[in-house]
């Protein structure tokens, strides 16, 4: 089935953010993770705005997922990065301020999409992330991107460390890039929007 993305709008708050329609699918990681160019893989097309400058978005981005009848499914949220250097800590403050708020209160957020990337080691705010949603019981899966970059041995051994590290049993491995990995997340996607 095809589906047709709209960007709804960017929210700098919540008072900002659209009102509930649909399940949502939220998309969280460090801010050179490769977030924007997965959702679109995703979609099929150029729906978020790729920037070789990492940690760019500054509001939680909103797109509508249609099936061909123009229903909506499900709505994608592209959340700002964390965890980048070069970011200011006064961006870094504002994540209490709505992110929070949205990840812990909104009733249609049906899955948060945790993206790691598979080439580098285990870090501590992607555990802290999962930590934080564990304890606010949201589902979340934890997806490994840029899993192009590696062999298939250098894969098996940054995933198995990846779950170790980041205390997961499951990690699915993505490649914006080559799109594996891409029909298995979708899959996902729709299971959570379905229900």
């Amino acid at each position: 089935m095809r589906y047709t993305t709209q960007f709804l709008l960017s929210a700098l708050s919540a008072a900002q953010f659209p009102k509930p329609a649909a399940p949502e699918i939220a998309f969280l990681g460090r801010s050179n993770v490769g977030k924007s160019s997965l959702l679109n893989a995703l979609v099929g097309e150029k729906a978020a705005k790729v920037s070789s400058t990492p940690g760019r978005t500054r509001a939680i981005n909103f797109f509508s997922l249609s099936d061909e009848s123009g229903r909506q499914r499900c709505v994608l949220a592209d959340l700002p990065g964390y965890g980048y250097a070069k970011i200011s800590k006064s961006i870094s403050a504002e994540w209490p301020k709505f992110i929070e708020p949205y990840l812990a209160e909104r009733a249609t957020l049906a899955l948060c999409v945790c993206l790691v990337d598979s080439n580098i080691p285990p870090q501590a705010r992607d555990r802290q992330l999962l930590d934080w949603l564990r304890a606010e019981d949201r589902e979340f899966l934890v997806v490994a991107t840029k899993i192009d970059r590696l062999s298939g041995n250098q894969r098996t051994r940054n995933l198995a460390a990846l779950r170790k590290g980041l205390d997961v049993e499951e990690i699915l491995p993505v490649s914006a890039k080559t799109n594996a990995g891409v029909r298995e997340l979708w899959a996902r996607i729709m299971e959570a929007g379905s229900q």
